[in-house]
């Protein structure tokens, strides 16, 4: 497998960000049409009306935990690191981040988004560990 595999889920998590972007703007469209809001409203967004505000709060959590998972990502191609492995936890940590946001923007049920998060924030662990056993353990020649 190429090094540069490991590009693949940072791309496809980038995507989910552009199209969380794409949301914010149907929603907040939607909330000034139905007259839940005026377009001063997002200014300063105070009065930011429920179904927008959760697909915002989303888009913030694609700002936090994914800046580590880039830069594990990023980290592991630059020490020839990307191995099967690593592309595969790499995958699985977008699917957690997709079915995080899915659930976020649609019932938002902290029931389903907690252990959703969870499963992520130790995928983006393990990638880490991944890093530092390459780091640590001299590839055989």
């Amino acid at each position: 497998m190429p090094q540069t595999a490991i590009f693949w889920p940072m791309i496809a998590l980038t995507a989910l960000v552009y199209i969380v972007y794409g949301l914010v703007f149907l929603r907040r469209m939607e909330a000034v049409k139905s007259g839940q809001a005026s377009p001063r409203d997002f200014k300063l967004p105070l009065k930011e009306p429920e179904t927008s505000a959760t697909v915002i709060r989303n888009l913030i959590n694609l700002y936090e935990l994914p800046v580590l998972f880039y830069a594990v990502c990023i980290s592991l191609y630059v020490v020839n690191g990307a191995s099967f492995l690593a592309v595969i936890v790499a995958w699985l940590f977008v699917a957690a981040r997709v079915a995080h946001t899915v659930v976020h923007v649609t019932s938002n049920r902290l029931r389903l988004r907690q252990p959703i998060f969870t499963i992520g924030f130790v995928l983006n662990g393990i990638l880490w560990v991944i890093l530092a056993l390459h780091l640590a353990i001299p590839a055989t020649a």
